[in-house]
């Protein structure tokens, strides 16, 4: 068996009506955060600008304003929903581990919208045919940084997650961004992990933007396999997910 089917073992292969509390409604309204419910696509469909106002491409403009803002927004991945901030942004990535009530010695991955994109801000030391057999997938690949990523981001360690989503908004979000995303759980630490937008209303007043695709699937909550691939020739499965 090959790494990457081996890999693949430890992986499994609408809308909703969100629910708001007085309080939160309050607060969001005060806070100025947009809900944005993202219209089904087919898996590999565009973002299409004649759904109406909530079309893929309004939610998809709204949402790279916030991030460009320096703002922390909410989105759906291919495992679990993620709060994602740009990664370049040093004052985004504090106020990511504040809205989590985050240990701040915990990294954060990148996700990014092309497999070209890792040779960017990583030291790749595996063939690129064993990257594009992963991503897109749900798998959190662990790589050495380069010194083009920010070093305000895990600055305690010379390593870092990377993703590329299985998820047409995300990689489409990265690619217009043009940069790589801090991407974690949305939810707060030590909490479990959310796959609906109601999951983690809590946290809405302290985002910029919701972005809601709809219920993910209970399956999923495990969030992505990580593995490890830093050292040439080796690798470690840290965590086992979906």
């Amino acid at each position: 068996m090959g790494f990457s089917a081996f890999v693949r073992t430890f992986i499994s292969s609408s809308q909703v009506c969100v629910q708001r509390a007085v309080g939160v409604r309050a607060a969001c309204e005060e806070m100025k955060t947009t809900v944005l419910r993202l219209l089904q696509q087919p898996p590999a469909g565009p973002l299409s600008p004649s759904a109406g106002k909530h079309d893929g491409l309004h939610i998809l403009n709204s949402t790279v304003k916030a991030l460009k803002d320096g703002q922390v927004v909410a989105v759906p991945t291919d495992t679990i929903y993620g709060l994602a901030c740009l990664a370049q942004n040093s004052e985004a990535i504090k106020r990511v581990y504040n809205i989590k009530g985050r240990n701040g010695n915990k990294p954060l991955a990148i996700c990014v919208g092309e497999i070209q994109d890792i040779y960017k801000y990583c030291k790749v030391v595996v063939k690129e045919e064993l990257l594009e057999d992963l991503l897109p997938g749900p798998v959190t690949l662990v790589l050495e940084r380069s010194e083009t990523l920010n070093a305000d981001l895990n600055p305690f360690t010379k390593l870092v997650g990377v993703r590329i989503p299985d998820h047409p908004f995300m990689r489409r979000l990265c690619q217009v961004c043009d940069e790589p995303l801090a991407l974690t759980s949305a939810n707060v630490s030590t909490q479990a992990s959310t796959v609906a937008v109601h999951e983690f209303e809590d946290l809405w007043p302290s985002l910029s933007v919701v972005v809601d695709g709809g219920p993910i699937g209970d399956q999923s909550r495990l969030g992505s396999t990580v593995v490890d691939l830093s050292v040439p020739g080796r690798y470690q499965i840290i965590r086992s997910g979906w």
